[in-house]
């Protein structure tokens, strides 16, 4: 494991967790109880709880050590050579064309098999 990635769990870490899962909870069985309010309201309290949440489970030390992985994997994105348009559509057509003759050879199987049977059997 990366040594940054590695973070000290506090004693209270269980304890984040367990606000983190309880806030879970409580918008879900809210949305649930206010189903006859608007849904921008509960869409708005769901998003709000959601945010609440996502910073205490960052203060744990699994939190921060995914945000460290988020943050690297961000930065090796950033390094892909994406292909061009013009290679995308090469590709795609490459793929189309293969599939189409692996359906004719196999259709083509499965007719002379069809018909081999079909001889045997009577």
């Amino acid at each position: 494991m990366n040594a940054k990635a590695e973070a000290k769990d506090s004693r209270f870490d269980s304890l984040k967790w367990l606000v983190v899962v309880a806030l879970v909870v409580v918008g879900v069985v809210g949305n649930q109880y206010f189903s006859a309010e608007p849904l921008l309201y509960r869409v708005l309290a769901l998003l709000v709880l959601a945010g609440i949440a996502a910073f205490v489970a960052l203060q744990t030390g699994k939190g921060k050590s995914f945000f460290v992985l988020a943050k690297e994997a961000r930065a090796e994105i950033r390094k892909v050579v994406w292909p061009s348009r013009q290679e995308t559509t090469q590709t795609t057509m490459i793929v189309v064309a293969v599939v189409l003759v692996m359906a004719l050879v196999l259709w083509g199987l499965d007719s002379l098999l069809g018909w081999l049977v079909s001889l045997i059997v009577g």
